[in-house]
């Protein structure tokens, strides 16, 4: 398996509510191929699980089930690939495309399908 940037030793605080969001998050990851898509969360229910942390925004962008951007030093993201990988249709998705996945300081979260990059002749 290749490696990827998260630790399996993560706190895994938010896989909870990520669970909870995840028929929300594999339908966006579905309709993002007609363009970004955006839900909007609730800043409370990050902030009950965990009211010491101070940005919960992160920027992700995941393929082959892994992320190919650093995101160790974002709880919110790794739990959020934890929780993709947990999902057969999602992982069909991570395995067919490059996603990108962002949590602005709004608590809107944007999924993109990112399109490959073609050579140039």
């Amino acid at each position: 398996m290749s490696p990827r940037f998260f630790s399996s030793t993560s706190s895994q605080i938010y896989v909870s509510l990520w669970n909870k969001y995840r028929p929300a998050i594999l339908k966006l990851m579905v309709d993002a191929g007609n363009g970004t898509q955006q839900y909007k969360l609730f800043d409370h229910e990050f902030k009950m699980l965990n009211p010491k942390e101070k940005g919960y925004t992160f920027s992700m962008q995941a393929s082959q089930g892994r992320a190919l951007n650093d995101i160790r030093k974002s709880a919110t993201a790794q739990d959020l690939l934890h929780v993709l990988l947990q999902s057969k249709k999602a992982t069909e998705l991570l395995d067919g495309g490059k996603y990108e996945f962002i949590l602005d300081k709004q608590f809107t979260l944007s999924v993109t399908a990112l399109q490959p990059e073609t050579e140039e002749a």
